[in-house]
This record gives C-alpha cells, sequence and structure tokens, in this order.
C-alpha cells in the first residue's frame, strides 16, 4: 500500500512540474507575438521588393498589424463585336474561362465571377499584379477581350491582404 501511495505521489509532482507557470506563458506568448511582428515584418518586405503598392496599420481592436494591399479590379464589360453565332461564342467562352482559370493558377487573379444579370457589366476579376499596366495586358490576353465581345476597365483597388470572402 504504501508503495502505491509513493507512486501516485511522485506521479503527481511529475505532472505538475510539466505544467507552465506564468512566467513560462508570458515567454512563450512573447516569443509569438516576436515571430507573428517578424512574419509581418518579412510579407511586408517581400510585397514592396515585388513592386507592390501597401501600407499598414494596427487595428486598435486586435492590437495585429493589417496589411492593405493595391488589387486591380477589371470590370469585364460587352464588347463592340457580340454578333459571333452560338458555336463561336460557346468556344470563346470555355476559352475565356480557361484564361481566366490560368490567371488564377498563376497567381495573377484572385477571384473571377460574372454578374447574375444580363446587363452590360458581364463580370469582375480582381488582379493581384504590382500594377495596372501589368494588370491590363493581362486582361487583354483574355480570347473574349481579342474577339471584341468583352472590353475590359480596370480601377486599382485597396483591400487587406488575406481577408477571405465571408
Amino acid at each position: 500500500m504504501k508503495s502505491l501511495i509513493l507512486i501516485c505521489c511522485l506521479l503527481f509532482m511529475c505532472i505538475s512540474c510539466v505544467q507552465n507557470t506564468p512566467e513560462k506563458e508570458d515567454v512563450i506568448l512573447e516569443e509569438e507575438m516576436v515571430e507573428k511582428k517578424g512574419s509581418v515584418a518579412s510579407q511586408i518586405a517581400t510585397l514592396k521588393a515585388d513592386g507592390f503598392q501597401i501600407f499598414d496599420y494596427v487595428d486598435q481592436a486586435t492590437g495585429d498589424t493589417v496589411i492593405m494591399q493595391q488589387y486591380f479590379m477589371a470590370f469585364l464589360k460587352s464588347g463592340p463585336n457580340r454578333n459571333q453565332s452560338e458555336e463561336e461564342a460557346a468556344k470563346l467562352q470555355e476559352a475565356h474561362q480557361a484564361h481566366l482559370g490560368r490567371m488564377y493558377e498563376l497567381g495573377y487573379a484572385d477571384i473571377s465571377g460574372p454578374f447574375g444579370d444580363d446587363g452590360d457589366l458581364r463580370g469582375i476579376t480582381v488582379y493581384n499584379v504590382p500594377t495596372l499596366k501589368m494588370a491590363d495586358s493581362l486582361a487583354n490576353l483574355d480570347p473574349m477581350m481579342k474577339a471584341g465581345r468583352l472590353m475590359v476597365e480596370i480601377k486599382p483597388w485597396w483591400a487587406g491582404k488575406g481577408y477571405p470572402l465571408r
């Protein structure tokens, strides 16, 4: 019986020694904050080196650094040449979707999609590139643009880096 009590006491002592003391928890939290700040600084440096326009601020509610990045929103509009046959329009649509898929896969576009009505404004693509010139060039590689079925108007747009849609 004494052996069992001794084993239980030893086990209890071992378990209590493993728990973090408040000092250890503070050190761990400080290390996490330094690592997080380092990653934000690294991300800012990388974005600037790659030519992106950014600014950052500290969110007063959370204490987090928010990086605002300039993206380019391409508004796809009905073009002057929409008289293609149904078959040709279907082929152009397939090539258009393949182009947008490639832009996404290569990391140039973050999101694309059509509008839900049949108006002159047909859809949008948000380009994640450093310059308006690059966004315009990529948008105009679209087979729909080349055929004149669509045309594009691009506007600079600011958004928080890494924020998801919801």
